[in-house]
């Protein structure tokens, strides 16, 4: 699955191309990506906050998909409202890890997906840099039919 998700993210968006980005490990409660520095940097040579925000999203993304197709449900999904705290610089690879909430929460949102045909859910991912935690991210997107 990890594979077709790849072939998504590097097809249906462009963007991700220039990024550099790969589907690194997935777990089921987590999926992680990559975006190399080399490919993402600013004008000090750190990463580029619009790619840290990127790689949190489709993180996210990436991990709602991959529990949707293991569950056998089909819709679209898309975000709704993003936030994202930069607490440090990160100054090496983007590694953006997006985990999901407890099995309750997302029974719940299968369960309303398929009584009413949309639901919505959030979603957090972290990037960490020196020290800890430098982005946190909290998105909440939406499967609709």
């Amino acid at each position: 699955m990890e594979k077709k998700l790849q072939e998504i993210l590097t097809k249906a968006i462009p963007l991700t191309q220039a990024m550099g980005i790969t589907v690194e490990h997935y777990t089921g409660r987590g999926l992680t990506i990559l975006a190399p520095l080399a490919n993402n940097f600013n004008h000090l040579g750190t990463a580029f906050g619009g790619s840290l925000y990127i790689a949190t999203v489709l993180s996210s993304w990436g991990l709602l998909f991959l529990r949707l197709r293991e569950a056998g449900v089909k819709g679209s999904i898309v975000i709704r409202k993003g936030n994202v705290e930069y607490l440090r610089p990160v100054t090496g690879d983007i590694y953006a890890t997006g985990t999901m909430p407890s099995d309750e929460v997302f029974g719940e949102f299968l369960e309303t997906f398929r009584e009413t045909g949309k639901a919505k859910m959030t979603i957090t991912a972290v990037i960490n840099g020196d020290g800890g935690p430098a982005v946190k991210f909290e998105g909440l997107f939406a499967l609709v039919k």
